[in-house]
């Protein structure tokens, strides 16, 4: 056990070694996050009223 694989040397799927895929990973991840706050922050916050509807007719669908 105090041989550490290096994620230098070991290869990924698609030939990327560990290290390649885990930055690539991190980019991704940071990229949605920017995505959902803008995405957030664009959106207007919704009335109790509007919420209440939406719950009704979500659940009610289109009888």
């Amino acid at each position: 056990m105090t041989d550490n694989p290096d994620p230098d040397k070991l290869k990924g799927p698609g030939g990327l070694t560990l290290r390649q895929i885990h930055q690539q990973v991190q980019q991704s991840v940071e990229r949605d996050r920017e995505a959902q706050a803008t995405r957030n922050s664009l959106a207007p916050p919704q009335s109790r009223w509007q919420r209440w509807v939406r719950y009704v007719w979500g659940r009610s669908g289109r009888r």
